[in-house]
């Protein structure tokens, strides 16, 4: 059974800011990006531990399409999405979270 997944406040908050800047320039785009993060987020509640380790109990899902990674971690109960990070600025930036 696929375990619930909560968003860390700042990453919601990245969530909405990369979608509304797709949203800016494309709608098309910006579905494209939801869609896919949707999926991502499905992929890892239903498998976890599939994805490698960063740091610790870190782990990340690299989005296909989009230069972005979802940082999670599994706690007891659920899945922990840390940071919606793009691959390349502010490496491990979210790493107090």
């Amino acid at each position: 059974m696929p375990a619930a997944v909560t968003f860390h406040p700042n990453a919601a908050r990245e969530f909405q800011a990369v979608y509304h800047w797709y949203l800016d320039r494309h709608e098309s785009t910006a579905q494209a990006f939801l869609a896919e993060l949707d999926i991502a987020i499905a992929l890892i509640a239903a498998n976890p531990t599939r994805w490698p380790l960063l740091a610790g109990d870190i782990r990340r899902y690299l989005l296909k399409r989009f230069p972005f990674s979802v940082i999670y971690r599994i706690r007891s109960e659920e899945i922990q999405i840390l940071a919606i990070a793009h691959t390349r600025r502010r490496p491990r930036y979210w790493e107090a979270r």
